[in-house]
C-alpha cells in the first residue's frame, strides 16, 4: 500500500480540533457536463444504489446520464444564484457560523465543510486539515436522520481516505440528531416564525427525502427516524394527528420507495377540498434542489393544478440563529473529553473570531 505524504512532524506541537460539516454535494455549475459529472459520482456510490454493478453500469451510463443530465441541469439553473449553488452557499455559511457559535460557548475549535460528492471533496478537506495540524476531528453530517445511503457513505469516504494515511488523527462521528431537543426546537421556531408572518395552513406536510422500500426492509433506520422527528415536531407545535402528514419525495426509478409519495399526497389533499397547505422539509438543514425546485416549484404546481388555492413552502433551517445555536450544541456534546475549552486571554480572541464569523457570513449572503 502506498501512503500519502505526511506533513513535517515536530514533537511538542499542541493538537488542534476541527469540526467537519459534511453535506451531500452539488454540481459546480448548472450545465449538462457539470451535472453529468456530479450524477456519475453520486450514483456510482454502492451505498446509494445496491443494484449489481454490471447491470447498474449499463443503466447509469446508457440511460440515466445521457438523458437525465440535461433535464437536471435545467432544474439547477432555475435555482442557481449569482453566488452559485444554494446548498453550497448555505453549507459554507453554516460551517463559518458554527465556528463562531462554538467560540462563544468557550471552545477553541475550527469548523469547515466538505461535500460527499463534488467540491470541496472529503479527501481534499481532510488533507488540508492535516497539513494545518488538526489531529482531532469531529465528523458532523448534514443529515439529521441516519441512513446507510448518506451518513454511512460519509463514514466510508472518511475511512477510505485514512487508509492511505500513516498518522491517522483521532476521529469521532455523529450518527444522527433526528430527535435532539435543539434540532426539534429550531424546527419549531422556524415554523412558528413563518406562521406568525403568514398565518397557519389547514394541513402541514412534512416531506422527507425518499429511499427504496427495500432499504427499510434490510434494516435501514431512516424511515423510523423520520417519523420520530415528525412526531416530536408535531408535539412541540401542538398539532393533532389530523393537522399534519408525513410524506417522501425524490423518487428515482420504478422500484417502490417509502410512501406516501409527496406529489400524489398534495394532489389528494387538494381534491379533498384542502385549500391551503404548508410544506416543510425537516430532513434538509439547507435549502437545495430538492426543496427549492422540487417542492417550492413542482409540488406547488401539482397542488394548485389539482384544485388547491394556497401553497406555502417553509424554508429550511439554513443559518437561522436558533439552528446555529442548536448545531453548536450538538457539536459541543460530541466534543466532550477533548481539551477544547478556552482559558485566560484566549477568550477575548475567540469573541473577536465569533464576530468575524458573523461578519463574513453576512458578506457571503446575510445571516437569516
Amino acid at each position: 500500500m502506498s501512503f500519502l505524504k505526511e506533513p513535517d512532524y515536530s514533537h511538542g506541537k499542541i493538537a488542534k480540533t476541527a469540526v467537519v460539516l459534511i453535506n451531500l454535494g452539488t454540481p459546480d455549475a448548472p450545465t449538462t457536463s457539470a451535472v453529468k459529472h456530479y450524477l456519475k459520482e453520486f450514483l456510482s456510490d454502492r451505498r446509494v444504489v445496491e443494484i449489481p454493478r454490471a447491470i447498474w453500469w449499463l443503466i447509469l451510463n446508457c440511460i440515466i446520464l445521457p438523458f437525465r443530465s440535461s433535464k437536471s441541469a435545467a432544474k439547477y439553473a432555475s435555482i442557481w444564484t449569482k453566488d452559485g449553488s444554494p446548498l453550497k452557499i448555505h453549507t459554507e455559511k453554516q460551517a463559518l457560523l458554527l465556528k463562531g457559535y462554538l467560540g462563544e460557548r468557550g471552545h477553541e475549535v475550527h469548523a469547515t465543510h466538505a461535500m460527499r460528492y463534488g467540491s470541496p471533496s472529503i479527501p481534499e478537506v481532510l488533507t488540508k486539515l492535516k497539513a494545518e495540524g488538526y489531529d482531532r476531528l469531529l465528523i458532523l453530517p448534514a443529515y439529521p436522520q441516519y441512513s446507510g445511503t448518506t451518513t454511512a457513505s460519509n463514514f466510508d469516504a472518511v475511512v477510505r481516505h485514512y487508509q492511505q494515511v500513516r498518522n491517522v488523527p483521532e476521529l469521532r462521528f455523529v450518527k444522527n440528531y433526528h430527535d435532539h431537543e435543539a434540532y426539534i426546537d429550531a424546527l419549531k421556531t422556524s415554523i412558528l416564525n413563518y406562521w406568525q408572518s403568514n398565518g397557519r395552513p389547514e394541513k402541514l406536510v412534512m416531506s422527507f427525502h425518499g429511499l427504496p422500500k427495500a432499504f427499510l426492509l434490510r434494516g435501514d433506520p431512516y424511515h423510523c427516524e423520520c417519523y420520530k422527528t415528525a412526531r416530536l415536531l408535531a408535539e412541540q407545535l401542538g398539532l393533532s394527528k389530523d393537522q399534519y402528514i408525513v410524506s417522501f419525495q425524490s423518487r428515482l426509478g420504478r422500484a417502490e420507495w417509502l410512501q406516501p409519495y409527496t406529489a400524489p399526497t398534495v394532489q389528494a389533499l387538494a381534491k379533498q377540498g384542502v385549500k391551503r397547505i404548508d410544506v416543510v422539509c425537516p430532513g434538509f438543514i439547507a435549502d437545495c434542489l430538492e426543496t427549492l425546485e422540487e417542492i417550492a416549484m413542482e409540488v406547488r404546481q401539482d397542488f394548485l393544478v389539482a384544485g388547491g388555492k394556497e401553497f406555502h413552502y417553509i424554508p429550511c433551517l439554513n443559518e437561522s440563529p436558533a439552528w446555529m445555536r442548536g448545531l453548536a450544541e450538538i457539536a459541543e456534546q460530541h466534543l466532550i473529553g477533548w481539551p477544547t475549552m478556552i482559558t485566560g486571554s484566549m477568550r477575548e480572541k475567540q469573541k473577536q473570531d465569533a464576530l468575524f464569523s458573523r461578519a463574513e457570513s453576512k458578506r457571503l449572503g446575510a445571516e437569516q
